[in-house]
């Protein structure tokens, strides 16, 4: 049994997928890249920002799941450059401040993401 999990704090899928969805007590959230959930376009910014941008988005669609960022167990970030990793790293840790464990994590460059975004976080969190 899966349920779908939706949230106007992210931006609306653009395609046939969910924004996040549930299975048991694990939620996967899809891949989201530096979208304005109020206009669906991609923000300005330095990576740093672009990084708050997509961790908001997942926060806000892991709230709709009754969950917030010490549920998340493993995160996958995608990075159009890897030369940005130590900025990126450092807007993503902040969402990590005081968690005693903090989420596997994988993070690669692709060749290219949705939209020509810079960057896209996705993650999987598990809770009650």
């Amino acid at each position: 049994m899966k349920e779908a999990i939706r949230s106007d704090k992210a931006p609306a899928p653009i395609g046939p997928y969910s924004q996040a969805v549930r299975v048991g007590n694990l939620v996967f959230v899809s891949g989201q890249v530096p979208l304005d959930p109020a206009t669906g376009e991609m923000i300005e910014g330095d990576i740093g920002a672009l990084t708050r941008r997509c961790m908001d988005s997942v926060l806000g669609i892991l709230e709709a799941a009754n969950m917030n960022a010490r549920h998340i167990i493993k995160t996958n970030i995608y990075l159009a450059d890897m030369s940005e990793f130590a900025a990126m790293n450092e807007a993503y840790g902040s969402y990590f401040e005081g968690v005693a464990v903090p989420p596997a994590r994988a993070a690669v460059q692709p060749a290219r993401l949705p939209k020509d975004a810079r960057i896209e976080i996705e993650v999987t969190a598990a809770g009650p």
